[in-house]
């Protein structure tokens, strides 16, 4: 695997590896193994999801009465979200 980096960005990652007397390389490691604990999460919401929606029974919220109800946020005219009506598709 090739790891390409603008000059400023290999300037500091190897500051930083001086600085906590770790290589270049372990760092760069690290770093995808942090940004993928970050991550993965939304593609396993995503896909669980879409599993969710395909099921026969599955229940939509219009967009724009969603978008309507997140307008009410924060005003004296807040609506709960027992007020929308789920859709069956």
């Amino acid at each position: 695997m090739t790891l390409r980096l603008d000059a400023d960005t290999l300037r500091r990652l190897g500051e930083l590896a001086e600085v906590t007397e770790r290589s270049k390389s372990w760092l760069a490691a690290q770093a995808v193994k942090d940004y993928l604990e970050l991550n993965e999460w939304q593609t396993r919401a995503i896909d669980a999801a879409v599993k969710r929606a395909h099921r026969p029974n599955a229940k939509f919220v219009d967009h724009e009465k969603v978008d309507a109800w997140l307008a009410t946020w924060g005003t004296p005219k807040e609506r709960k979200r027992a007020e929308l009506h789920f859709l069956t598709r």
